[in-house]
């Protein structure tokens, strides 16, 4: 399809969902004056804005770019919120008519209460997903490990989404933290960037402090296929990252092996067909000194072939936990995890809510995680 009739159709679904909004709350409150003016300004503004905001990333020549990426993902962020609290509204007031237990008070009152509701979520969320990610503290029980791995600790960042709204301060903080918790090694789960490397090198530099006695070791997310993927594993390797293309490398502690193995995302091979996402590959010609095998591997459903070619523990992302509701519905409807350690037959999985956002910088309900992993006997 092309460019300019997608754009015209985003616009058009955008002003159609902005007119079901208005139509359904603005003749309950019944504004005045002002008030009814800026109401129906700032639903204008706000269809204008939205698809503009999803749209901007194409527009990188223009001076104001990533203002206008800001502008739209908040107003997208509330006119989520505002949608959904309608579409709430709506279905109340339907179920209310059916039982004969609808009046005008509710009504009214309603009304008034759905864009102040989204816009508490909305400023809530935007603390949440704009302050500086909690440390989540996992214990990982492995049967028969050794007792020179009990303790060894990975710290875990993924799904951060350096771009239009998430810049080298925000990294830069995150940088810190990781290296404070003195893990033995350090995972990046993919989907580290929006933007190619040209127009965000500068703000990936942080990368290079990252710390661990073991490494610091990345695996490719869909975000860095959308962002040009074999330019951006050439700018990590050069800033000090291993990055584990469908591979492993293995550390050891008193003799006992821990491989840290990593595969391409699990859609790569919808833009690079030679970089199809491989397990079996990855933990190929391990040596017999190995005791513990860890995966990365950005997306939960990369789990079941993880399990069958022998790996303990696979470290994942890309879900962000939902980031707000209702998308946490979402998730399972694509992948096996949400969020949190789970299992996978005898494998266990540890999906991140992620250390940044995407998109609205909105966080409800998901908060954004550095995780801290530490095997332990089980």
């Amino acid at each position: 399809m092309p460019p300019r009739r997608v754009t015209l159709m985003v616009f058009a679904l955008s002003a159609l969902l902005h007119l079901y909004v208005g139509m359904r709350l603005l003749p309950s409150i019944e504004p005045e004056g002002v008030w009814a003016a800026a109401a129906y300004l700032l639903l204008a503004a706000s269809a204008l804005l939205v698809p503009a905001g999803l749209l901007a990333s194409g527009l990188r020549s223009l001076r104001w770019s990533d203002q206008l990426s800001w502008a739209g993902m908040l107003a997208m962020g509330m006119f989520s919120s505002l949608l959904v609290l309608t579409l709430m509204r709506d279905v109340t007031l339907l179920i209310l008519a059916l039982i004969g237990g609808a009046g005008n008070g509710f009504g009214r009152g309603s009304a008034i209460a759905v864009p102040l509701l989204a816009l508490a979520a909305t400023l809530a969320g935007f603390f949440n997903a704009r302050r500086l990610a909690r440390v989540v503290e996992v214990d990982v029980p492995i049967p028969g490990l050794p007792k020179s791995l009990h303790g060894y600790s990975i710290a875990q960042i993924s799904d951060v989404h350096i771009g239009p709204t998430i810049k080298r301060s925000y990294l830069e903080a995150i940088v810190a933290r990781v290296n404070a918790l003195k893990p033995d090694a350090i995972a990046i789960t993919g989907d580290l960037v929006d933007g190619s490397v040209q127009r965000l090198s500068a703000h990936t530099a942080p990368l290079a402090n990252l710390a661990a006695p073991d490494g610091t070791f990345f695996v490719t997310g869909n975000h860095e296929y959308y962002s040009g993927a074999s330019e951006w594993i050439a700018e990590l390797r050069r800033l000090g990252l291993t990055v584990l293309n469908n591979e492993h490398v293995v550390r050891e502690r008193g003799g006992d092996g821990v491989m840290i193995a990593g595969v391409t995302d699990f859609t790569a091979h919808h833009f690079d067909p030679s970089q199809r996402s491989d397990p079996r590959a990855a933990a190929a010609g391990a040596p017999a000194n190995v005791t513990v095998r860890v995966l990365l591997a950005h997306q939960p459903r990369s789990a079941e072939a993880a399990a069958a070619a022998g790996f303990d523990l696979q470290l994942s992302g890309h879900t962000h936990g939902g980031q707000f509701y209702p998308w946490n519905l979402l998730v399972p409807l694509q992948q096996s995890f949400t969020a949190g350690l789970n299992q996978a037959g005898a494998m266990w999985v540890y999906t991140s809510r992620g250390t940044g956002y995407w998109g609205p910088p909105k966080r409800f309900g998901a908060p954004s995680e550095i995780t801290l992993l530490r095997l332990v006997t089980a």
